[in-house]
């Protein structure tokens, strides 16, 4: 399986990426769905401690909807991508922001700041997207520290969830079991040891975590 990830999809985020990334320009939101790919070693399964690297000085959430394919998908139209989920989660899009602000800068590619192990935390368990509001009207928050520091729901999104399938099939084949992260809101910042993670959607507890 992979874990397909959707950059800039909430306009406030874009908003406040100058300042994350330490950039003077203001940020345009994407005309087309923006995403990258990190590994299955990335996946940090069943609310386990994320332990933080020892090769970054800046490691940064990001609170994201996740939806798990479950059929075979490529090309498919946006008409039709309802069809290739039937489950929704919460994930912690992990982001080394000291490599990426270096990679970016060199005019690198900035996996290492993306892909590294465990960097794409998964909640335990799925909602069926039938038990939900309109896929397109879903709210999550995370907290850290019993802090509330993202608040989204998915009716803010610059992309539905079937326009980012629709787009990215037609790229990349999407397979039973691959994760689709579907962009984080406004709010990203930075974990240290000894911090909590907590994640609701529409009200049910999902993530509940140590950084370690």
């Amino acid at each position: 399986m992979k874990i397909i990830c959707i950059g800039m999809n909430y306009s406030e985020h874009v908003r406040e990426l100058p300042s994350v990334w330490d950039e003077q320009t203001p940020r345009e939101a994407p005309r087309e769905p923006v995403f990258f790919i990190k590994p299955d070693t990335a996946l940090l399964r069943n609310n386990d401690p994320f332990y933080l690297p020892d090769f970054s000085q800046d490691v940064q959430y990001e609170c994201e909807l996740v939806v798990r394919i479950n059929r075979l998908c490529k090309g498919i139209e946006e008409r039709f991508a309802h069809r290739c989920y039937e489950e929704v989660g919460l994930g912690i899009d992990f982001t080394a922001r000291d490599l990426q602000r270096r990679c970016k800068t060199e005019g690198l590619p900035w996996e290492i700041a993306k892909g590294f192990d465990h960097s794409a935390a998964i909640a335990p368990v799925f909602v069926p997207k039938a038990e939900l509001p309109d896929i397109q009207n879903i709210h999550f928050s995370m907290d850290l520290n019993s802090e509330r520091k993202q608040t989204g729901c998915t009716g803010d999104m610059i992309f539905s969830v079937d326009r980012i399938i629709a787009y990215v099939s037609q790229f990349v084949t999407l397979r039973i079991g691959d994760l689709l992260f579907t962009g984080t809101p406004v709010g990203v910042g930075q974990v240290h040891i000894g911090d909590r993670i907590t994640a609701e959607l529409e009200g049910r507890p999902m993530l509940d975590f140590q950084i370690k």
